[in-house]
């Protein structure tokens, strides 16, 4: 493999030397001995070098607000493809790096190869050749290079979330992606045809000289939607994702849903790009599926008995919200109105950042807390912030910033695109009528996503980390080590100075959002002159301060004499840990009101007689769109085409035949 155009620049260069370092880190720890764990040492040392090159090549771009793009000879394997970095690359590249360089220090703590000497090698072997396909597909800049990386990415996904692979639930919840995955790339194989016969190539077009008015357009864009929101997550296609974030490790399931589910964001921003004049309906479009995945994605989280699997339907809601401010920004530009270009698609690229962090640190929090109290379920746990006081500490910062609080990262973004879409209301006369209507929903929608996330934080941290332990342990929970604490620590940290300080991410962002938006004018001064930087900072900075002095006040306050006793049992003479809040009892007014939607599955005893025997009550939400939706279409389908399994004799020669029969067609069908 060499380049064929000139010689790679420093950025470039440091990116790609990243990515290769990641993608060998885990070599190393399939050949050492497995019992002393230097191959995982080794793997973490490359991961954080490599995560640092390239997280330094992606800031210089941004700095620099420069493209490079280049045409590599990969030989036979591919023939000559194109590879390169912009600055929306390098937007997306910096969260991996800084997620992937996070999580892999984690993993020491979290899964050692001394306690999984048969498991350990494979997933640090996988998590680093994630880690670099996800490198590749945000740099790929060719529909041949793209689809391979997007593959290795599906393929690395896949082993390393079932390392566990003895679990059915694993096997269950891998077989659901592999099905997943495939079926969007099926979309994209489509998808990159048409855009091929768009532009008489694979390499992809420069931005903005597409014509989005032509009919292969609206086939290209549809394709786009299905096959990139299988990968993102976007609702209705989003049914992979809850099982397999919950199944995963901690640190796999970190990086899956802070950076992997964004490349199909990276996917419909960069595809949405190549068109000059985008059609009015393409925006309405995803900011209605956003509506819908941040407002369903947030109600399926709060009827969760998992606590993975609650994060993981948040991130369906923060992909809706993203979503919403990438339909905003293209209504904005098929309307002329760059503010809503900037406000929508500045708000969407800075949400992608901080949804990257702040679900981060708290799917890494989720996997101290599983770590130290051996189970998943929300209602077994209870009183965790006393025995893992900083874990507790951590994971309060991350949900304060997945509900959007000031003075918080997640406040900030969210603020874009709440600024976009009253603009975009208010200029009635100059927008086009059949959008303002749908932007005038998104405000309460978004809104009411706001109100239900902070109920479901509330639900999850006051259950699992304040109250009483709900079940007795073999071993008291203890305070995960350095190499676990040190990346939550370093995530919380970009929470708040984020929050306080957006200004640097937004000199950034301008860059980013010109690459999205080919042809928009003056991004960085313009997003300056809409967003009031210094007011969000001085404005955190008194929430700060008056956090500080209450908190101060109340330790001077505390009695000196501390004694230990029970909660408040409500006039109880006897209280138990059993008469606490569980997960159902705290969520079920919330999930009854939107019961339409979710559909709870209530499983009550019958009690007869004056002294009835002792029973149980439990409830759940299950997952309404699968099992409603697809699963019935795909029983259909399997009934329809059983015939044609007699095709499958199980002899060669036969699929021989096959194959010499589709070549012999396909030469006759060639132009």
């Amino acid at each position: 493999m060499f380049f064929t155009s000139e010689t790679l620049s420093p950025a470039p260069l440091l990116v790609m030397a990243g990515m290769l370092l990641m993608a060998c880190s885990g070599l190393p720890g399939l050949m050492l001995a497995r019992h002393d764990g230097w191959g995982q040492k080794i793997a973490t040392l490359l991961m954080l070098v490599g995560s640092a090159t390239g997280g330094a090549g992606s800031l210089l771009t941004l700095l620099s607000a420069t493209s490079q793009r280049y045409a590599v000879d990969s030989g036979f394997l591919l023939g000559e493809t194109q590879w390169g970095v912009d600055p929306l690359s390098a937007f997306f590249l910096i969260p991996l790096f800084l997620i992937a360089g996070s999580c892999a220090l984690y993993a020491v703590g979290y899964f050692p190869e001394a306690k999984h000497p048969s498991t350990a090698p494979r997933l640090t072997f996988f998590f680093g050749l994630l880690a670099a396909s996800v490198a590749l597909v945000f740099t790929a800049r060719d529909g041949i290079l793209f689809l391979v990386a997007w593959e290795v990415m599906a393929l690395s996904s896949y082993f390393a979330m079932t390392t566990e692979d003895q679990k059915k639930e694993v096997q269950e919840a891998g077989l659901l992606f592999l099905i997943a995955a495939h079926m969007g790339t099926l979309a994209l194989f489509a998808h990159f045809s048409l855009l091929r016969g768009e532009s008489a190539t694979f390499a992809f077009p420069v931005a903005g000289t597409l014509d989005g008015a032509a009919l292969s357009a609206t086939a290209i864009f549809l394709t786009a939607v299905v096959g990139f929101g299988f990968k993102a997550g976007i609702m209705p296609f989003h049914i992979w994702l809850p099982s397999a974030h919950a199944a995963a490790p901690s640190h796999v399931s970190a990086l899956m849903s802070g950076v992997i589910i964004k490349t199909g964001i990276y996917g419909i921003v960069r595809v949405t790009s190549f068109y000059h004049l985008p059609p009015s309906w393409w925006g309405m479009t995803l900011l209605a599926l956003g509506i819908v995945s941040a407002v369903a994605g947030v109600l399926f989280a709060i009827g969760q008995h998992d606590l993975k699997r609650l994060l993981a339907y948040h991130s369906i809601e923060n992909i809706g919200i993203i979503t919403m401010g990438i339909g905003l920004a293209l209504m904005g530009r098929s309307s002329g109105k760059l503010p809503l270009e900037l406000l929508g698609m500045g708000g969407a690229l800075f949400h992608v950042l901080n949804h990257a962090i702040f679900k981060g640190l708290l799917f890494l929090g989720a996997g101290s807390v599983i770590h130290a109290a051996g189970t998943r379920e929300i209602d077994l746990m209870g009183g965790i912030a006393k025995r893992l006081p900083l874990t507790g500490l951590f994971f309060l910062v991350g949900a304060a910033a997945i509900c959007g609080l000031p003075p918080l990262n997640g406040f900030v973004s969210e603020y874009l695109i709440y600024l976009g879409l009253f603009r975009g209301v208010s200029g009635i006369g100059t927008m086009v009528t059949t959008g303002v209507p749908l932007m005038a929903l998104a405000i309460p929608a978004l809104a009411l996503v706001g109100g239900l996330a902070l109920a479901c934080f509330v639900k999850g941290y006051g259950i699992v980390f304040l109250g009483t332990p709900r079940r007795e342990v073999p071993t008291q929970p203890h305070e995960a080590g350095m190499s676990m604490l040190f990346p939550m620590g370093l995530l919380a940290l970009l929470c708040v100075l984020i929050g306080l300080f957006p200004q640097g991410v937004v000199r950034l962002l301008g860059s980013a959002v010109t690459a999205a938006l080919p042809g928009s004018r003056q991004t960085v001064t313009g997003l300056t002159a809409l967003i009031p930087l210094g007011w969000i900072t001085v404005m955190g900075l008194m929430l700060t301060l008056v956090g500080t002095v209450i908190a101060l006040l109340a330790l001077r306050r505390r009695p000196g004499g501390v004694t230990t006793t029970v909660t408040w049992g409500c006039g109880y003479l006897r209280p138990t840990p059993r008469m606490q809040y569980t997960a159902s009892s705290f969520a079920g007014m919330l999930v009854e009101l939107f019961g339409t939607l979710l559909r709870p599955r209530r499983h009550a005893p019958k009690l007869t007689g004056p002294f009835p025997a002792p029973a149980g009550f439990s409830s759940h939400v299950p997952e309404a769109v699968l099992e409603l939706l697809y699963l019935p279409i795909l029983k259909k389908g399997n009934e329809l085409l059983m015939p044609l399994r007699k095709l499958q004799h199980g002899q060669i020669p036969l699929y021989i035949l096959y194959i010499f029969v589709t070549v012999i067609v396909l030469l006759a069908l060639a132009p």
